[in-house]
């Protein structure tokens, strides 16, 4: 396996560890995503190239989800990670990242909302205290990290 692998698993983990756990993503796994990708970038293809390699792939990774950000769909941090990914993939490859995540998303969601009818559909309710708009918020909420690196993982599987 290439370096560009191992940074893709070893960030994609921490970053759905944390999304799961907490429902965020802290700042230094997208650094991390963005550091070794310009590492990566520039070890394969020199300073410049690797860096337009690298940073090309940054805008794209932010400009596409930035848009579901600013609706409410999506957190920071998951805009903050596809850019790092973006650096690790550059321009082609985080645009396939993309179009795997928009796939593994909504599958997990489809999953997400056919669990949770079955649940209230058997009864299932679990805590019968009132919760917190923070506590609600997070239970409602589905943790997108998982998506962005199965993408991510996915756009990485040699082609051909």
């Amino acid at each position: 396996m290439t370096a560009q692998v191992w940074i893709a698993i070893l960030v994609g983990v921490a970053a759905m560890a944390d999304d799961i756990a907490r429902r965020r993503i802290a700042n230094w796994i997208p650094a991390a995503a963005l550091a070794g990708g310009f590492g990566w970038q520039i070890g394969q293809h020199g300073f410049l190239h690797g860096s337009a390699t690298a940073l090309g792939g940054v805008a794209v990774g932010f400009a596409v989800f930035l848009i579901f950000y600013l609706l409410g769909g999506m957190g920071g941090g998951d805009v903050k990670l596809m850019a790092g990914f973006g650096a690790l993939l550059g321009l082609p490859g985080v645009l396939w990242a993309a179009l795997w995540t928009a796939m593994a998303g909504g599958m997990i969601a489809a999953g997400v909302v056919a669990y949770r009818a079955a649940r209230r559909a058997l009864g299932g309710r679990g805590n019968s205290r009132e919760l917190t708009k923070e506590e609600q918020e997070r239970r409602d909420s589905i943790p997108y990290a998982p998506a962005i690196t199965l993408g991510v993982w996915l756009s990485l599987v040699p082609k051909g």
